[in-house]
């Protein structure tokens, strides 16, 4: 498995960002690690997003992906502000045919079998399920999953404290993303310190958690 994705592993969560403030970004990654989380998915869902990405990257120990990425020219915007991995929220062949031939760590959305099947023609072994709740939830995820041994996941849409620990016991997923530690009502309050507590008590859930083999 690439490193970039053996560390999502070891965090087991990942917070989706959308920044409407690129001033506030350096703040935000301070948060994050002080919560014991040190990535970020800043979505490219605001104008923000490559300088709060480029920002956040100046933090050495901060793991940062740029997703919400629908095209070529922000894969190369993104990678240009230093993003460390890339996330769509489909399967779009021209983006992952860029990062791959570019080994450029890349999680395309997936829903469905043929989803995945595309992903293994392009040698991908992580993919992003993707609205994972609205597609089903975790029940979905392991009926598409079950013929595909070498496939791992991130789900990604719905995902919360209420449900994050029966998501992580599942041994094919590498983590989980999810915004409720970075609400955008957080985000817009600057509550810096609350998303630190927030993060950490995601942190101390997500290490108690050991996959089953079920």
């Amino acid at each position: 498995m690439n490193e970039i994705f053996h560390r999502l592993g070891q965090y087991k969560i990942i917070p989706v960002i959308a920044l409407e403030d690129a001033g506030d970004a350096s703040a935000l990654g301070e948060a994050l690690m002080e919560g014991g989380l040190p990535v970020a998915e800043v979505t490219f869902r605001t104008e923000a997003a490559a300088e709060s990405i480029r920002t956040m990257a100046r933090h050495p120990d901060l793991l940062v992906g740029a997703g919400t990425v629908l095209n070529v020219d922000t894969v190369k915007q993104a990678v240009d502000a230093g993003a460390d991995f890339i996330v769509s929220p489909g399967f779009n062949p021209k983006v992952v045919s860029y990062c791959v031939d570019r080994q450029i760590p890349i999680t395309p959305g997936t829903a469905n079998p043929t989803d995945i099947e595309m992903a293994l023609d392009y040698g991908l072994t992580v993919v992003k399920f993707f609205p994972a709740e609205a597609m089903g939830g975790l029940k979905t995820l392991k009926a598409i999953a079950a013929p595909y041994g070498m496939m791992r996941f991130i789900p990604t849409g719905g995902i919360s404290l209420a449900n994050l620990a029966e998501y992580l016991q599942f041994p094919k997923i590498v983590a989980c993303g999810g915004s409720w530690m970075v609400t955008k009502e957080l985000l817009e309050g600057k509550e810096f310190k609350q998303i630190a507590q927030i993060t950490r008590k995601a942190v101390e859930l997500a290490e108690q958690i050991r996959p089953t083999k079920k």
